[in-house]
Order: C-alpha cells, then structure tokens, then sequence
C-alpha cells in the first residue's frame, strides 16, 4: 500500500465505516509494503472508525507489524496476528 493506491484504499474503507457495521476486521497479512501514506491511511481511517463509535481491527503480518512498530503506532492500529485474534477483540466482553 504506498501512494498510488492509498486513495482508493481510504476511499473504499471510508465506505465500508460510513455504512456500517460499527467494527470492522481489516486483513493486511497479506500486503508486501506499507509507505508512509499507507500508514497516514490507516490512521485515519482508525480515527473515523472511533468516531463513528467503532474500531478498526488490523490483521497484519510481520513485515507490515514491522514498519509499522518503526514509527510506534502499533498499539493505535489494534495489530492482530490473525482474524481469529482480531473477532476475539470485538466481541461484547
């Protein structure tokens, strides 16, 4: 996910929250690259999620979990290992 396709990717996510349902499962694991916009994406979309009263549960992999523990946002984006970790973490406690 880099620049060229960082707008289609918000746009499209952006949809999905604007519609609902409130919490969202993302699969990354199997993305190769993540830019800086890609990152900038994510956290907004992240934000528009909670604003709408939601979450925004990331499903990654190690490369991606890696750029992104570099500029430390790993605990804002609700890294999950795996779909099943990232249900376990919307689900009504």
């Amino acid at each position: 996910m880099d620049a060229f396709s960082e707008a289609t990717f918000r746009k499209v996510v952006s949809k999905y929250i604007d519609e609902g349902p409130a919490n969202i499962i993302l699969d990354l694991s199997k993305i190769d690259f993540v830019d800086s916009s890609g990152l900038g994406a994510l956290v907004q979309l992240v934000k528009k999620a909670q604003g709408a009263g939601g979450s925004l549960q990331i499903v990654t992999n190690p490369r991606v979990t890696q750029t992104v523990k570099l500029v430390r946002l790993e605990k804002f984006l609700s890294l999950q290992p795996s779909v099943e970790e990232a249900l376990q973490q919307i689900k009504p406690s």
